[in-house]
């Protein structure tokens, strides 16, 4: 499968979790959902992430492959409110999430989106 159909579905799924875990925090209005959601589910957002986990050496060799085949997948949409490369980080954020769930590694799949959630949370993985 080809990085942009990885990445549209692992935008789907990485939000729904996000999304889940927000109503676990207890946020309850939608817009404060919103706006929180943001520090996980952006352009910005996920290059924080991605910077973090590779300093931390976090994603294996094959989550990396799918990682660089979203990134440098040419995509027909331009970057709307962020430069491109944060762009293509976030487009290989999300095919590597894509073949995670696609390939049916729901523990690793949780495991990161755990890892994230932390990491957003305490501060390590936010932008400003």
């Amino acid at each position: 499968m080809n990085g942009l159909s990885l990445a549209y579905i692992g935008d789907a799924v990485y939000e729904v979790a996000v999304r889940k875990h927000l109503l676990e925090l207890g946020f309850t209005k939608v817009n404060a959902m919103q706006k929180h959601s943001r520090h996980y589910v952006s352009a910005k957002a996920h290059a924080a992430i991605y910077a973090v986990m590779e300093a931390d050496g976090l994603l294996k060799e094959n989550e990396m492959t799918y990682f660089k085949r979203g990134r440098n997948a040419k995509s027909h949409t331009s970057a709307k409110h962020t430069e491109v490369i944060k762009y293509r980080i976030s487009t290989g954020i999300e095919a590597m999430f894509g073949y995670l769930y696609l390939s049916g590694q729901m523990n690793r799949f949780d495991e990161l989106m755990n890892w994230i959630f932390a990491a957003v949370e305490d501060g390590r993985a936010r932008y400003e």
